[in-house]
């Protein structure tokens, strides 16, 4: 394509026929004032700031409307344009709040960078301030259209970019026009599809995101995408509830994949801290994104193995002690850095938690079992009953970097009389031997001590071990229990029991059998500083709460060998530098639960992700860990009006997954908050090195 030569301030250009004076002057750095225009929308001349001087033609014309010709030689900086913009500037200023230090917008404001460029002053200004009412009742938007420039950049947006058309020039009751929603209308009345695509091109604080809906952060990709941002391992959430709408769903799995090598464990057992984050929830409900995961994962048919990347083999190699979410990560991501990695395990099962821990009623053991078979197909060596009684052996078999991985695998008894009986167990014992085959009767009364999810899985486990009479009983009130609402909710609809704001004295009983918890009822509680429980009991509240089997839930612990030396925090956890790097030594690194206490499967995938990547840099290597399992897809901008959107209801399961109709009519509720990361940030004068 010929190019057109055109002279700007004696600037020559060649530049491509039909684009704007303004595109081609602002791609080249040279700065043309401009409000109303955006990089992404179509062009209305609206705010005539971008007004030039073009020379053999009289008329001054806007630069943002006016194309490119052979042979132009225009003027960007008259003395008659300076006056024209200030004018016009003055104009928007008259209708527009005074007090810039309240606006979120406050120092990235395109309106204020304009002001100092064009060196306004509102002091001799006749002012007509608006005096509308700041709208806080939409989901997710704050609206002052007092500080509204009337620039039509959000409507343009909104019909032009997205197709939706909610928002337009409106008269308002004393005949002045002003941008606002059809017909004055709510934004869910008018079908919105709450993209944010008019909050992004806004360019005062006249449209704002409600406060606490985005936590800010230096990654635009994290920040305006909270589902991504709130996920450990930073999964690409929009992309592949997108594939699944869309049918792709051998790239919704390779999308997942990308970060975690458990995606069907994950779709079951996630903390989900996704769909707590998701906007849609401020609508009606948050998208169910943990069921979305499974769905994909039950479709896998592997085709993301194609384009696995595994690196050179380096000769290093790697020991992982324990064989959970963590250490199996850890092994897969460091196998595919090229080294050879062995995992020591002494249960006799891999997957930690994943197939001890947590009961097959809620983590089939097909699924994990499946996962693990592909972290061994990738090279991993998984030596399950092998108990690492020396690190040192170890050393001296040749291994060049040592990772624990050892979660926290042994339960709190608290030190009460009786804790000892035969029938009182851990949690993590109790849920190990049932895991395993190996759990006696527990009889028809079965007490568990504690409030969070494990004191829930041992409750429902006992039921499903043919107890009657279950009880939860724990400190917490209802209210303040750190279980979660789902676990809870399930737990409830099973038939157990909960005695909340109890504590316990002793576990009564004789020749080494308990037969119940004797218990008072408290009416408040709180912690010193120095973190020592201080409790107030209800008077003569003392009862015994009957029971054949008492199961502590009340926390857990790394359970670490002392032949190992290795430094230990409060808690008993691994003591480290970085949350990686055990302290004092060069060789021996640390990771998951053992380090932090108990959090979720999520978050040991991502400091398995973590460690893989540090002892990779460690062996003298780059430790890039990330892969890519399919392509990247454009998504269409256009969205396109939907009645009804905002209506429809998190789709439920049937027979605890969705069939293909549900999973694509939920990832249908998705409200795209990645395409407003499409959008184009506008540069600031300051920006241009030409100004």
């Amino acid at each position: 394509m010929e190019t057109v030569s055109i002279t700007i301030d004696g600037y020559s250009l060649e530049v491509d026929p039909g684009k704007s004076i303004l595109s081609a002057a602002l791609e080249a750095d040279l700065y043309i004032p401009h409000l109303c225009h955006h990089p992404d929308l179509p062009d209305a001349g609206e705010c005539r700031l971008c007004v030039v001087e073009i020379e053999g033609r009289g008329e001054i014309k806007t630069s943002c409307t006016t194309q490119v010709e052979d042979g132009m030689v225009i003027h960007t900086k008259t003395e008659k344009l300076n006056a024209m913009r200030r004018l016009s500037m003055e104009l928007m200023l008259a209708n527009h709040v005074d007090d810039c230090t309240t606006c979120p917008k406050y120092l990235k404001c395109e309106l204020q960078s304009l002001i100092q460029y064009l060196e306004v002053s509102t002091s001799r200004l006749r002012r007509t301030l608006n005096s509308v009412p700041v709208n806080t009742e939409n989901p997710l938007f704050v609206r002052d259209l007092n500080r509204c420039v009337s620039c039509g950049r959000c409507v343009r947006a909104c019909k032009e970019l997205r197709g939706v058309d909610v928002l337009n020039y409106e008269m308002t009751e004393d005949d002045r026009v002003m941008v606002d929603v059809k017909n004055h209308h709510t934004m869910a009345e008018e079908n919105c599809r709450f993209c944010g695509a008019c909050v992004e091109v806004c360019p005062t604080g006249a449209l704002q995101d409600k406060e606490g809906v985005f936590k800010p952060n230096l990654n635009r990709d994290l920040e305006l995408i909270p589902c991504k941002a709130e996920c450990p391992i930073h999964t690409d959430v929009p992309k592949y509830v997108r594939a699944i709408k869309e049918g792709r769903y051998q790239d919704a799995i390779a999308t997942i994949r990308e970060k975690a090598p458990f995606p069907h464990s994950l779709g079951y057992v996630c903390m989900a801290f996704c769909e707590s984050a998701c906007r849609r929830k401020e609508i009606n409900q948050s998208l169910s994104i943990r069921e979305l995961k499974k769905f994909a994962a039950a479709k896998d048919e592997g085709i993301w193995r194609e384009h696995v990347t595994y690196k050179p083999k380096t000769g290093k190699r790697v020991a992982v002690i324990g064989s959970g979410p963590a250490g199996l990560t850890a092994a897969y991501y460091l196998t595919k850095l090229g080294h050879e990695v062995t995992v020591f395990e002494r249960s006799p099962v891999a997957g930690g938690m994943l197939s001890t821990g947590i009961p097959k009623y809620r983590l089939p053991r097909e699924a994990v079992q499946a996962e693990i078979l592909e972290i061994e197909r990738a090279g991993v060596t998984i030596l399950t009953n092998t108990k690492v009684e020396s690190l040192e052996d170890l050393k001296s078999k040749g291994f060049d970097k040592i990772l624990l991985a050892v979660g926290a695998g042994k339960g709190n008894r608290l030190p009460i009389e009786g804790a000892d009986y035969s029938n009182v167990y851990e949690n993590i014992e109790f849920l190990e031997r049932a895991a395993l085959g190996n759990s006696e009767s527990v009889g028809e009364k079965v007490v568990v001590l504690g409030g969070g999810n494990v004191a829930f899985d041992c409750a429902r486990q006992a039921l499903r071990l043919g107890a009657k009479d279950v009880v939860i009983a724990c400190l917490e009130s209802r209210e303040a229990m750190t279980a979660s609402e789902e676990e809870i909710s399930e737990g409830l609809k099973e038939g157990i029991r909960l005695m909340n704001g109890r504590t316990f004295l002793s576990i009564e009983g004789s020749e080494n059998e308990g037969t119940g918890v004797k218990c008072q009822e408290v009416s408040s509680f709180t912690f010193d500083e120095s973190g020592k429980l201080q409790l107030e009991v209800k008077p003569d509240s003392e009862h015994v709460i009957k029971a054949d089997t008492i199961i502590f839930a009340a926390g857990q612990k790394p359970e670490l060998s002392k032949q190992w030396d290795v430094p230990v925090k409060k808690g008993n956890l691994i003591d480290t530098d970085d949350e990686i790097r055990v302290k004092g030594r060069e060789d021996l690194f640390a990771a998951g639960d053992a380090v932090y206490g108990t959090h979720s499967v999520v978050q040991a995938i991502a400091a398995g992700r973590k460690a893989a990547s540090f002892i990779g840099q460690e062996l003298n290597g780059d430790g890039y860990i990330e892969d890519k399992l399919t392509k990247d897809v454009t998504p269409n901008p256009f969205l396109g009006r939907s009645e009804g959107f905002l209506e429809v209801e998190r789709q439920g399961c049937v027979d605890s997954c969705y069939k293909e109709s549900a999973a694509c009519g939920e990832a249908g509720r998705c409200l795209q908050c990645d395409l407003r990361t499409q959008i184009t940030r506008p540069k600031l004068w300051i920006h241009y090195k030409i100004k």
